[in-house]
């Protein structure tokens, strides 16, 4: 049996379709599922229970899952808002949290998986490699990334990071995002601003390296990610390992996929970017993903125009999700 916490939201609920896809249903899904359309990315799945989040710890102490052979925790649950404000609500949701149910998944023997993030990397002054023996030097920008880091370090320091898996996900993109909001990929603002107005708007940039237009990331397609994951349940590796494509491309080349996916010619313009978000932007984003290929990970990887194909034609054009 797999526990995934997160298994209604964006990366979860296509961890747990590539679950199925294995033929694995024997899998209980913890998430908080709100007021929103959460719930429909779970229409598609199997799966043999749910829990809400606010519940979740006090059955765990009550002992509801003693009963249960817990393989895998697969812990993808958080809060994952990069301009979330609220430093206590972080704390509790990403670090209290995350600390509980890895000393339960250690004391149950089950195979600790969790999500990282590439956020804790802060401005890569201090480059994107996920040796454990750096994590110390690094910075994050943000709140978000902070919690995150705390967790790193927390398992480091209590001698459980070896024994568990942290995958630090770069920007990751796909289907099964539409309930994000404002932490939407840009491929599906791109969809929508093409829909709605034949043109994309793009930040300026406020770094002289950098044109218009020409900030670099490391996109990777949610399918990657998912497959990186459950590499990991064939493996007993551990530490930190980035999931990403090894590749950095622009923001230019990611709105001329998303037009040429739809058929359209592209129109591009640039705004100025907000203050409120200057100071904190990242100009260059790639993961190293030596880690995980020594680790035995040899699958191809999308590029940026298959993946943006694939997604535009098979999801975005007809509001699919997966596994529907």
């Amino acid at each position: 049996m797999i526990l995934v916490t997160g298994g209604a939201g964006f990366i979860g609920s296509v961890i747990v379709w590539a679950l199925n896809q294995r033929g694995i249903d024997d899998i209980i899904i913890v998430d908080h599922l709100g007021t929103g359309d959460k719930w429909k990315n779970l229409t598609g799945l199997r799966f043999i229970d749910y829990c809400e989040k606010a519940d979740f710890l006090s059955y765990l102490d009550k002992g509801a899952f003693d009963g249960h052979k817990l393989d895998a925790v697969l812990h993808l649950g958080a809060c994952s808002s990069t301009t979330e404000t609220d430093a206590s609500y972080l704390i509790k949701n990403n670090f209290e949290f995350s600390k509980a149910l890895a000393l339960w998944a250690n004391g149950n023997r089950a195979r600790f998986i969790y999500a990282s993030s590439a956020a804790t990397y802060g401005d890569g002054e201090h480059g994107f490699d996920d040796n454990p023996a750096e994590i110390e030097k690094l910075t994050p920008l943000n709140m978000y990334g902070y919690s995150k880091q705390l967790f790193d370090l927390w398992l480091k320091r209590k001698g459980l990071l070896d024994k568990c898996v942290g995958i630090k996900y770069f920007n990751v993109f796909g289907p099964n995002e539409y309930h994000k909001g404002s932490m939407r990929s840009f491929i599906l603002k791109s969809f929508e601003q093409i829909s709605q107005a034949g043109e994309v708007k793009l930040f300026k940039s406020h770094h002289p390296d950098y044109g218009d237009g020409e900030q670099l990331r490391d996109f990777i397609y949610v399918k990657d990610a998912a497959a990186m994951t459950l590499h990991f349940l064939d493996n007993q590796a551990g530490g930190l390992f980035n999931v990403a494509t090894g590749m950095a491309r622009n923001w230019n080349d990611l709105v001329k996929a998303t037009f040429a996916a739809m058929g359209k010619p592209a129109r591009i313009s640039y705004v100025d970017m907000p203050d409120s978000i200057r100071n904190q932007y990242q100009y260059y984003t790639c993961g190293n993903i030596e880690r995980i290929r020594q680790t035995g990970y040899t699958k191809p990887i999308f590029t940026l125009e298959q993946a943006i194909d694939d997604y535009v034609k098979n999801y975005l054009q007809t509001t699919s999700y997966l596994g529907n």
